[in-house]
């Protein structure tokens, strides 16, 4: 245990102007009031509230907070009173200890319906101070920290409301460290096995690559010292809830997880992030869909910062953060750095939110609510992390499982309501069915007379209940949607080599190809059985490759063995302009991978395999195939324009699948022709800019390796 002396030094390392005499009074005073109490570990009761005060010196708080802290039990647990630390240590001081008291004795885990009025009573206790929130929260962190010395059926029970409770309510503060250490302790008094398991495989993993984030880190201070920023560049490995929460969000196993390693980059000014975000990207490929820019677009509880994710080292990903050592600040202490202290005086950080004004935003539309059942609909927000509560446009709560979708939501409200659905609105904006709600959001369900479920929304729904639903109303596809379909890329390749889809053509086609008809034929192509370009090449065989001075594709790879060939790897179909390896295959030639590419962290002890290549340089012919996932409207006449798109950019479409058909999205992998990376990007560019294209990513398939 911390003597008083030492809990004083602690406090003096950030505070040199700290009132020691008050601490020292507080410690002596706690300690006689805890005497002869013991806790369930055998050691004195008075271990614990220094424990909590140290924990707080760590966020750098004031002393009224760290005296609080040691005074915390001692109207509930001792002979003490609110009149008695009035007297002792002031007004401030008496007020924070009794609002703590009255937070212990809150029932907070009960299922009961008192439960409303016991959340009305945690908010407002956070809106009168929220350092009590602070002191409840290093108390059990603390108590987590210690749990083994609790019975089994104690240590479940406190672990579940940690979980529920008070491990969202820090990450809400913006403490993501204490949420995150919250979450593992409960982790693993809820699920020892999973937590083990999840370490024994972050042991092998160390053990076969070697330290990855070392090198990581190294890589990255690297770039930066190119790029001339001064920063310091921190690695760790997520933690195992995290992780387990990742694979079980996912549904895969952790061995195809693969953003496990997070780094934060800490720079200077705010400009610097943006160069350090720059030097990043130029030496690493960005993954589409993982940046965010907090920095622009600060959250409520003051968080500033750059997220991006790359595919960094042997094709792993990594999540890095970039912040100035400001926003770090408020980053690890949330809105707990309004108080914390630097060399005496209160830190005048300018991205510390005030949290008078945050707790009063937060709850503000609570105040409003006179039904407590109502209200507590409200207020679980991210409280139970297996719930989420929607609202319907008039207000009415609808209670859905975590993962729940907006089809979900049309399910509970009425089966006829699910079963017409065409599209969802949350909080005014249309989003894809199967969008995941998040608690709090409004949903406005868009329905259309002779609309019928699908066969894909099986996949879509999380409840029992839709699914049900859904299977007992699921048909046949329309087979006049695919022949529509298969006539709409027809048409783009024929234009492509300026030719025109005649019936006859067709027919021909047909015939040749071995189908009875056109019809025949074009559906086909629309379910994806068949391409369009396998019809232009049965009716004029070479045409579609015609081109001027161009490079011979079978010699575009420049480093081979006289007379050895190439193939490019279907798990990452490189194109010219990007960085390639190959790895030869004795009596199959050597196949390219891009130089990020996951399937090569397989082939790292294999150095001898490893063939140095690049491109030649020059004009590539567009024949080198690249899959696109792309989502978009399900509005008449988009896919058509889609493919008129890609036409209009020089790009063949060799192949078109379809993953998900919804009535208001469709999810496509779309194979198009290319010259090389310039003219994919140019595509992507293109599509991006397209008001009908919802997302879109590079597709890159790592299950297909050689």
């Amino acid at each position: 245990m911390f003597e008083a002396d030492d809990l004083i030094a602690l406090v003096e390392n950030y505070n040199p102007k700290t009132n020691a005499d008050l601490i020292k009074r507080a410690y002596d005073y706690g300690q006689r009031m805890h005497e002869g109490q013991f806790r369930h570990s055998g050691e004195p009761y008075f271990t614990h509230p220094v424990a909590v005060a140290a924990i707080l010196t760590e966020q750098s708080l004031d002393d009224a907070t760290i005296v609080t802290a040691l005074l915390h039990d001692t109207i509930e647990d001792t002979r003490s009173t609110y009149a008695e630390i009035e007297k002792e240590f002031g007004g401030e001081v008496a007020e924070l200890v009794d609002g703590v008291t009255k937070l212990t004795n809150l029932q907070l885990s009960s299922l009961e319906t008192k439960q409303a009025e016991n959340f009305r009573k945690l908010f407002m206790a956070m809106s009168k101070d929220l350092r009590v929130i602070l002191v409840k929260l290093a108390d059990r962190l603390h108590n987590m920290r210690t749990i083994r010395a609790m019975r089994p059926e104690k240590q479940a029970q406190k672990a579940r409301e940690t979980m529920d409770i008070f491990a969202p309510l820090a990450g809400r503060m913006g403490m993501q460290w204490m949420r995150e250490e919250l979450e593992d302790l409960a982790f693993r008094v809820l699920n020892p096995e999973a937590r083990s398991s999840i370490i024994r495989r972050f042991i092998t993993l160390q053990r076969e690559t070697g330290d990855v984030i070392q090198k990581i880190t190294a890589d990255i201070e690297h770039e930066l010292e190119r790029a001339g920023i001064e920063a310091d560049v921190l690695g760790r490995a997520k933690k195992p809830h995290s992780i387990w929460r990742k694979m079980e969000e996912k549904k895969i196993g952790f061995s195809r997880l693969s953003d496990i390693y997070g780094f934060r980059i800490i720079v200077e000014q705010d400009a610097d992030c943006y160069r350090a975000l720059g030097a990043v990207h130029q030496r690493w490929r960005a993954v589409p869909g993982r940046f965010k820019d907090y920095i622009s677009q600060p959250k409520s509880n003051g968080y500033r910062s750059i997220h991006t994710t790359v595919s960094g080292r042997d094709g792993k990903r990594v999540e890095i953060q970039i912040r100035t050592r400001e926003m770090h600040e408020v980053a690890e202490a949330g809105v707990a750095a309004h108080w914390s202290y630097r060399d005496g005086v209160r830190a005048e950080n300018p991205f510390a939110v005030d949290p008078a004004k945050w707790i009063a935003g937060l709850s503000e539309r609570f105040d409003a609510e006179e039904d407590h059942d109502e209200f507590l609909e409200h207020v679980k927000m991210e409280m139970y992390a297996d719930q989420v509560f929607c609202f319907t446009p008039k207000g009415e709560v609808v209670k859905l499982p975590r993962g729940a979708t907006p089809l979900d939501f049309a399910y509970v409200i009425h089966t006829r309501i699910g079963d017409s659905c065409v599209g969802a609105k949350v909080d005014g904006i249309r989003v894809p069915l199967w969008t995941r709600l998040k608690n709090g959001q409004s949903v406005d369900i868009m329905t259309a007379e002779g609309q019928r479920p699908q066969a894909t929304w099986i996949d879509i729904v999380a409840t029992g209940r839709a699914k049900a639903a859904i299977r007992r109303s699921l048909r046949e596809e329309d087979r006049e949607r695919f022949i529509k379909l298969g006539r709409e890329l027809v048409r783009v390749a024929f234009e492509h080599i300026g030719k025109k889809p005649t019936d006859k053509a067709l027919r021909t086609a047909a015939k040749h190809l071995g189908q009875s008809n056109a019809q025949e034929l074009l559906a086909l192509i629309g379910s994806a059985e068949l391409t369009a370009r396998e019809v232009i090449e049965t009716l004029y065989p070479g045409l579609s490759q015609r081109e001027g001075d161009e490079i011979d594709a079978a010699r575009a790879v420049v480093g081979l063995n006289p007379g050895q060939t190439f193939r490019r790897a279907a798990c990452c179909l490189p194109v010219p302009g990007e960085r390639i390896v190959g790895i030869s295959y004795p009596g199959k030639g050597v196949m390219i991978h891009a130089i990020e590419c996951g399937a090569l962290a397989d082939l790292e002890d294999e150095s001898g395999r490893w063939v140095d290549l690049h491109w030649q340089e020059g004009r590539h012919p567009a024949v080198h195939n690249v899959g696109l996932d792309l989502t978009i409207a399900n509005d008449s006449g988009v896919l058509g324009r889609i493919c008129t798109l890609i036409g209009e950019q020089e790009a063949n479409i060799s192949d078109l699948v379809f993953i998900d058909r919804k009535p208001d999205f469709y999810r496509l992998i779309v194979d198009v022709e290319l010259r090389d990376v310039e003219h994919l990007h140019r595509l992507m560019l293109a599509l991006e800019a397209d008001s009908d294209v919802a997302s879109m990513e590079r597709h890159r398939d790592l299950e297909r390796r050689p």
